[in-house]
């Protein structure tokens, strides 16, 4: 169904986006969700074909020369910072496809049904937990379950959207966390295996190998098909930073997609300008 105001483009219903990611299988292709930290990235995202663009407020942070781990510090509101960019940069410059927001779930100066609801008015046609909790280990994580911040917000974010028929792509570490989301009504379960390597500003040892991210991207795969047989499976993060690494996790596992952002948007701005830049450099200017 067309958008009733425009007669094309966002917002799609729920069944709309899981429609068009069915005909993307249907078509033998992989599903790509790409993160978008500004409009131009969304722009060539969208012609290069990508299924869903995600609008994290990381993307502000990683487009700005920093590392995406800052979109998971208190350096500003990130549910005000991903409405911000969906607005004024993302939505006006996307055509066809589903744009998705990302939200902080466990944010406690706001009630969620009535976020969602802005959301959605913005003309969404999604949503994703990030910032997630879900990344956060050891004793912190400990400490936000027990003072009030924890996951388990999210899951209840997913069920709000599941029934105000928002699409929903969702962030997991672990198997139980898999299991959570997919009786809340997600439509998408990424398994996040860790911040990004490469680029200037990725993690070096802070990751797992690829065999290990198979490992665990199955682990979340069976979790969530334990449950319903209906979710898009997605990989994310780690040593999943290219093609051949994506592929080598469709191949391994059950996973039918990537999700990229620094992958795709960071990468592809350091690679490109720096190639560039050292391009123009080497022209030669006559004798003088």
């Amino acid at each position: 169904m067309p958008n009733p105001w425009t007669g094309t483009g966002n917002p799609y219903t729920r069944e709309e986006v899981v429609a068009r990611l069915r005909a993307t299988l249907d078509r033998g292709e992989s599903i790509l969700a790409a993160g978008a930290g500004i409009g131009i990235s969304a722009k060539f995202l969208e012609q290069g074909g990508a299924d869903l663009i995600i609008i994290y407020n990381s993307g502000r942070f990683r487009m700005a020369g920093h590392g995406s781990t800052a979109g998971l510090m208190a350096y500003s509101d990130a549910n005000a910072v991903a409405m911000e960019i969906g607005e004024y940069e993302v939505l006006p410059i996307v055509k066809e496809t589903p744009v998705i927001c990302g939200v902080h779930a466990s944010d406690p100066r706001r009630r969620m049904w009535h976020w969602l609801g802005k959301v959605k008015e913005m003309g969404f046609s999604g949503v994703n937990n990030f910032p997630t909790h879900a990344i956060v280990d050891g004793n912190f994580r400990q400490v936000l379950e027990e003072t009030g911040m924890s996951f388990s917000h999210e899951v209840e974010m997913v069920a709000l959207a599941r029934q105000m028929d928002l699409f929903s792509i969702v962030y997991v570490a672990t198997a139980e966390e898999s299991e959570a989301m997919a009786k809340a009504g997600a439509d998408a379960i990424i398994a996040h295996v860790g911040t990004t390597i490469g680029g200037s500003i990725g993690v070096t040892d802070a990751s797992c190998t690829i065999e290990d991210a198979a490992k665990r991207t199955q682990e979340v795969c069976d979790a969530a098909k334990s449950v319903r047989d209906d979710i898009f499976l997605l990989s994310h993060g780690g040593p999943i930073c290219g093609p051949d690494d994506a592929a080598y996790i469709n191949q391994h596992t059950d996973a039918v997609g990537f999700v990229g952002a620094s992958s795709l948007e960071r990468m592809a701005f350091e690679q490109s300008l720096l190639k560039l830049t050292r391009e123009f450099k080497q022209i030669p200017v006559r004798s003088r």
